[in-house]
């Protein structure tokens, strides 16, 4: 199978408490409210998380999509001289691949801030973990691979796209992070904090029926987070810290 990933970049970076996109149905496929390749992340999320996992779907859509990092891996029914490359970061729109291509794995990143919900322990060899609880870090979240196209390894492969991408791309990170962080200070009217620099550390809430595949990326479950459930599914939180480029 010939599989390619690309990468859109935040598609409205502002804050807003109200999302700004829309679900995609039978009878609207591709919303005017999103970009193409966002709606086919949307479509595979919808697929996953809500026809099959039966999550809520006024939650599916948040405040953190505009300000993320999508990429979205397609399977090509024809062959490509390129063969097998779940590691491309091509932003073409999908509109400009043909109809050949089917959209089949998702991935999002939320630069910083992110707001902590689970208490947890210090980390990555830290002492004190309220100095941790400070520190800037990166979520990958809304990890889905249609149910067909599992056991090809999309699921790590897309994990491991957006490690690689940070990792090179630390600096757009924290732009990205204090652009956000003074527009919401002067939405709220309040002076802008000056912030450390993000420095690798990466945080997932992963379904606990997939923690060995996070663990294989280098992942380590926090006990001290402990067990949560989201829509009635076991979560746990695992770092990893990224060595920046």
């Amino acid at each position: 199978m010939t599989f390619t990933t690309h990468l859109l970049p935040p598609p409205s970076p502002s804050p807003s408490s109200n999302p700004k996109f829309t679900l995609p149905t039978p009878t609207t496929p591709s919303p005017p409210t999103n970009p193409p390749l966002l709606t086919d992340a949307l479509t595979i999320r919808q697929t996953v998380f809500i026809d099959e996992q039966h999550c809520s779907a006024e939650e599916e859509i948040d405040a953190d999509d505009g300000r993320s990092w999508h990429w979205v891996v397609y399977h090509s029914s024809k062959p490509t001289s390129t063969g097998t490359d779940t590691t491309d970061r091509e932003s073409s729109p999908p509109e400009a691949m043909g109809s050949s291509r089917t959209p089949v794995a998702t991935i999002r990143l939320v630069p910083p801030p992110n707001v902590h919900e689970h208490q947890h322990h210090a980390h990555n060899g830290a002492e004190n973990g309220a100095e941790q609880e400070q520190e800037p870090y990166i979520k990958l979240t809304r990890v889905a691979v249609l149910r067909e196209y599992r056991g090809y390894g999309l699921g790590r492969a897309v994990v491991e796209t957006a490690l690689a991408w940070a990792r090179e791309h630390a600096r757009e990170i924290d732009e990205a992070a204090v652009a956000f962080a003074r527009a919401s200070a002067e939405k709220d009217g309040v002076e802008v904090v000056a912030r450390p620099v993000w420095n690798g550390l990466v945080l997932v809430h992963a379904q606990t029926q997939v923690e060995k595949m996070y663990e294989r990326c280098g992942f380590v479950t926090d006990e001290g987070m402990g067990r949560w459930d989201e829509n009635e599914i076991e979560h746990l939180g695992m770092w990893r810290r990224l060595v920046l480029e």
